[in-house]
């Protein structure tokens, strides 16, 4: 048995690297080695947000950690500051690079409705950002489709 095999049918939550699985990405995926022709610098990276219509952040930060996603600077609870949300996001988003991968556990973190979800998803397209979508309990990434 593979390690894929037992990983599908373990009862127990196996750690998932999605930088290293192919069916993660598909769209993505030269000639079956897609990790090489993504730019050298590009990274996977996390985002968390705490929304009613989402897993809490805790259970979000842990199923991507199941897939070898790291969250930089991840704080819970969050610190209390001055900036908006829309603020937090602008400075998170210009953290990234063209060829980065952002996984995150829902659409709903990237917008207070689909409209924002959307135009949300568009800038980060239109950026060179890669979008993934976990959902909790998959045993691989999503692409993100709005």
């Amino acid at each position: 048995m593979s390690n894929a095999d037992d990983a599908a049918t373990s009862p127990v939550p196996i750690a998932h690297t999605a930088a290293e699985c192919p069916k993660c990405f598909v769209e993505m995926q030269q000639d079956g080695d897609w990790w090489r022709a993504r730019p050298a610098d590009s990274r996977l990276v996390g985002l968390v947000v705490s929304r009613d219509n989402m897993p809490s952040v805790v259970q979000q930060r842990d199923d991507l950690a199941r897939f070898g996603v790291p969250i930089e600077g991840f704080r819970h609870p969050a610190p209390e500051i001055l900036e908006s949300w829309e603020g937090r996001l602008a400075r998170f988003f210009a953290t990234l690079v063209p060829g980065d991968v952002l996984v995150i556990a829902s659409l709903h973190a990237l917008g207070r409705d689909t409209d924002e979800e959307r135009r949300t998803l568009a800038e980060l397209r239109k950026r060179g950002i890669v979008v993934k979508v976990l959902s909790h309990g998959a045993r691989h990434l999503e692409p993100a489709v709005r």
